[in-house]
């Protein structure tokens, strides 16, 4: 018998707004995605849990690869993210939880899974997380958040997914613990609002500045790199900038949505800060492509001046 935590069906599962066809940066990165997915499914607002993208830096060879805080699903929430402690099957252990109504996140290879088809299913191995909310052992059937929907898998590649003994190392992989009631209404923005004036007094000094003083550097190395490295490269610096501030301007648009006025110039600039990291990632596609590097001072004025015009006047006021 299947242990299930939510009664879905990938043919019918509407994803949420911040998955939209329109955006800019559909994709942002595996973890963020299946938590937007996990927390609308379980008829909770994402939106309200993006505070902390406005302290976002640049790490000298990446952007952070920015994640929902546990500490702010639990205050926001009441869900506790805990790691789970593999010792026996997985398969085994995600069922256990499941049956105690806890969603599990674990660490696979995207070789396995079949909503991957075009790119890392069957042809490439990568690491990726999903959340696990049904699983049925003897019929081989896993349910599954991942990227910006619900899915199943089954046979070979439910045997792929769960490749794992005791004598390999386990994946990584978390619970879902429910211990509070999440907060709903003008309850949740009040909390969120909170959680914004915490993440903006920990935000960095200029994370562009910081970036735009190494880029050289980046750019002598890309030279001498392949179109392969140049994806991998891409997605953990123009895309998480890209992604992370389009997520940010969501979060100020949800805000404006519940009352907080004069939000339109930070929203604004952090649409063009997505928008720039786009068009600087075609640019060095087709450089990397060609071997052949041009001019991006346009692109970084544009990226400096917007960061501060997004984060300047959320200082002002809230922090």
């Amino acid at each position: 018998m299947a242990a299930r935590l939510l009664e879905l069906d990938p043919a019918t599962y509407a994803s949420h707004s911040l998955h939209a066809a329109d955006r800019d940066w559909v994709e942002t990165n595996c973890y963020i995605d299946v938590w937007v997915e996990a927390l609308h499914a379980l008829g909770l607002e994402p939106l309200a849990a993006l505070p902390f993208t406005v302290a976002q830096d640049f790490e000298g060879d990446h952007f952070t690869f920015f994640k929902f805080p546990p500490e702010d699903l639990r205050a926001l929430f009441g869900l506790a993210v805990q790691e789970l402690a593999i010792f026996d099957k997985l398969e085994g252990h995600i069922e256990e939880q499941l049956k105690r109504g806890r969603m599990v996140l674990v660490e696979v290879d995207a070789f396995h899974l079949p909503d991957t088809k075009g790119t890392s299913y069957g042809r490439a191995h990568s690491k990726t997380t999903v959340a696990a909310v049904e699983i049925d052992i003897p019929a081989r059937r896993l349910g599954y958040f991942h990227n910006t929907a619900f899915h199943r898998l089954e046979g070979a590649d439910f045997d792929g997914v769960f490749n794992h003994t005791p004598e390999k190392l386990f994946p990584y992989c978390e619970f879902v613990k429910r211990e509070n009631a999440p907060f709903t209404g003008r309850a949740l923005v009040d909390r969120s609002l909170a959680l914004l004036r915490s993440h903006l007094l920990r935000r960095p000094a200029d994370p562009i500045a910081a970036f735009r003083a190494d880029f050289p550097r980046h750019i002598e190395m890309l030279a001498t790199r392949s179109m392969d490295y140049f994806h991998q490269y891409a997605f953990n610096v123009p895309r998480q900038l890209g992604a992370n501030f389009e997520m940010l301007g969501s979060y100020l648009r949800w805000l404006a949505d519940n009352g907080q006025r004069d939000l339109s110039g930070a929203i604004s600039a952090c649409q063009t800060v997505s928008a720039a990291c786009k068009a600087l990632q075609f640019q060095l596609a087709r450089a990397v492509n060609r071997k052949k590097f041009g001019d991006y001072d346009a692109l970084l004025d544009t990226l400096a001046t917007s960061y501060q015009f997004a984060i300047t006047p959320l200082v002002s006021r809230y922090a």
